[in-house]
């Protein structure tokens, strides 16, 4: 292989490679397809290459079949020496193909076999991910869900929710139709509840779809989301469907308390309990960081505070994990003792921080390399109840903290 001479015209001035797809650019340089393709995507400065002409993103690419029945012609003469033979290029799928297969959704007859030449044309490379983007697959597939919803039909879901996954752009008329009302919300909700082929699949598509939509919800539906909403992610958490649902169910259920009346919503639902039971098992710590900041949140409530204290292992829980996940964590885990400390320290309480270990811990973090502001947190933990835990030995260290400041 390496004695073969190749003819310098074959190989691309971007990849050095021998060309697969030449394309001529209308700076009247042949480039291979895929090269010059990701170079107008990530470059900064899109200039032909080789000449350092200006080169729109947008300018066309004409095939090169010429020069490409050279190559072939070429590759098949030295086969025996170890050349691969060049395969047919693709055509690139057309904006009109796209619509015509986004009209057949509306034909009961042919709206299966035209979500599979999607999901086909989805998965084939970023220039057939693009063109379906444009040509509004991302809407039309959303507006097939909902009516699969509506009428209970569920053979399509899980091809559908291959493209979207595959193709999901915020833009901003993705961003109006999922504000026009919580359909797409509650469609999304209901298909968790169906019996799918591939129920871990379809039901993980889900979840990282619908994490996508969270984030581009407006508070408005922010608020109105219904308690079901809430029993459904912790049906996700509680399955262990995969660790891609896990992540992205702690991430909606963090970004969605804030609103409106969900903190009681998700106290009806008994998450607090289910997140600490979960981490009592000991998982992954980015899920450790999630399940734990989501805890610091609904901590800041009354009704928080009474659950999480309603469990018998969740001081230990938290005690524990200081110091030993994330820099992030110890803040909301200190977080976490403050809020119990200061509006829920009856003496059962503090005793209980003392025997398992969270007062050592807070003076831990005294001595250890934290950020300024999570030392202050626990220092004043500390100091708000330090007559009661005078008589732990660790308390001296803060004593002579104090003492020095």
């Amino acid at each position: 292989m390496d004695e073969i001479e190749i003819p310098q015209y074959f190989i691309c001035p971007i990849s050095l490679q021998i060309m697969k797809d030449p394309v001529t650019a209308v700076t009247g340089i042949t480039y291979d397809r895929e090269s010059i393709e990701q170079w107008l995507k990530t470059s900064k400065d899109t200039t032909c290459p080789v000449t350092k002409q200006a080169l729109p993103s947008d300018s066309d690419l004409t095939p090169n079949h010429t020069l490409w029945r050279l190559i072939q012609a070429w590759s098949a003469a030295n086969a025996s020496n170890g050349m691969d033979s060049v395969p047919t290029p693709k055509t690139p799928v057309s904006k009109n193909r796209v619509v015509k297969l986004i009209r057949d959704f509306g034909v009961p007859s042919l709206y299966m076999n035209a979500l599979k030449k999607m999901e086909v044309l989805a998965k084939d490379n970023e220039r057939s991910r693009k063109c379906l983007e444009e040509a509004g697959v991302q809407k039309a597939v959303i507006l097939l869900l909902i009516t699969c919803h509506r009428q209970g039909k569920i053979s399509c879901l899980e091809q559908a929710l291959r493209i979207l996954h595959l193709i999901w752009t915020p833009c901003s008329e993705i961003k109006a139709l999922v504000n026009q009302n919580c359909d797409f919300i509650d469609c999304l909700t209901w298909i968790l509840l169906c019996e799918t082929e591939n129920p871990v699949i379809v039901r993980t598509h889900v979840m990282v779809i619908l994490k996508r939509v969270i984030e581009v919800t407006n508070s408005r539906l922010l608020e109105k989301l219904k308690p079901e909403f809430f029993k459904q992610m912790l049906r996700v958490l509680k399955s262990k469907t995969s660790q891609q649902a896990t992540k992205s169910a702690l991430h909606i259920l963090i970004q969605t308390c804030l609103w409106g009346r969900n903190k009681s919503k998700m106290m009806e639902a008994n998450v607090i309990f289910e997140l600490i039971e979960f981490e009592l098992e000991k998982p992954e710590k980015h899920v450790t960081e999630l399940i734990i900041n989501l805890l610091a949140q609904l901590c800041s409530c009354a009704d928080g505070r009474a659950q999480f204290l309603g469990h018998a292992g969740s001081i230990a829980m938290v005690a524990k994990r200081i110091l030993r996940v994330s820099p992030a964590t110890d803040d909301r885990a200190v977080q976490i003792l403050k809020s119990i400390s200061k509006y829920a320290a009856t003496k059962h309480v503090l005793v209980e921080m003392l025997k398992v270990g969270a007062v050592t811990k807070l003076c831990m973090v005294m001595q250890a390399d934290c950020a300024a502001y999570v030392k202050e947190k626990a220092r004043g933990i500390l100091r708000l109840h330090s007559n009661l835990w005078n008589g732990s030995p660790c308390i001296a260290v803060y004593l002579l903290t104090r003492y020095q400041r």
